[in-house]
């Protein structure tokens, strides 16, 4: 029996089968990571070995599929790549919405519209394109390069805090909570610069509070000083 012959048989068998072990542990380690980019690189290094595999050992159909998931994921794993740095530029930049447009739905609004109620489930932020809105609740305008919608995320019953109307026909540009949670997770920075976003229109209402406040006392003082 040539046993150098079967030894290098069992070498040869043993390297072949490597990049399918490899493919499966990297698999698994897709399911630990916990934000999109890892978990992308993940997929798409597994999906080389399992190619590399299925090469060796003549599965066709395996490879055709990985061969067909390998551009997918590399291909979001870039998007999310670049979805980061116009985070990430926009926190230390101009406080605009301009850097999520590319990831936004659009749509149109009627003159008379309502885009949402006050009460409703908040599930969007939305970036104002064109045309004029208004929340009649506090009579407060919004012009386009403005966003409404964002404090419905922060709102303890994820409710509207306030009534959108179209006053003069236009159109938003809409991104989903879930979207938004994501970059959260993504990246700190886009935390940290929604929560200046938020506190800002938060301080805003603040102010306009006190100076209705102020507007009723000096009326109601007003008999007084006559």
């Amino acid at each position: 029996m040539r046993w150098d012959l079967i030894y290098h048989h069992l070498i040869f068998w043993s390297w072949r089968d490597l990049p399918g072990y490899v493919g499966a542990l990297l698999v698994i380690a897709s399911f630990v990571v916990r934000t999109m980019i890892p978990l992308r690189a993940l997929s798409a290094a597994s999906n080389l070995c399992f190619m590399l595999y299925a090469y060796y050992d003549a599965q066709y159909p395996t490879l055709f599929l990985h061969a067909m998931l390998l551009p997918l994921n590399v291909l979001r794993m870039v998007q999310m790549m670049k979805l980061v740095r116009r985070v990430r530029g926009a926190a230390l930049g101009s406080k605009t919405m301009d850097w999520l447009k590319p990831y936004m739905t659009h749509r149109r609004c009627r003159r008379g519209e309502i885009i949402f109620h006050k009460g409703d489930v908040a599930d969007a932020m939305y970036y104002i394109v064109s045309g004029h809105f208004r929340l009649p609740e506090i009579a407060v305008h919004r012009m386009p390069g403005e966003f409404v919608g964002e404090l419905g995320l922060l709102a303890p019953e994820g409710q509207r805090t306030q009534t959108l109307e179209c006053v003069e026909e236009g159109e938003v540009l809409a991104i989903r909570y879930d979207e938004v949670r994501e970059l959260f997770f993504q990246n700190p920075d886009f935390g940290f610069y929604f929560m200046q976003l938020a506190a800002g229109r938060l301080f805003h209402a603040l102010e306009l509070m006190e100076q209705e406040l102020a507007r009723q006392t000096a009326r109601a003082d007003a008999p007084y000083s006559t």
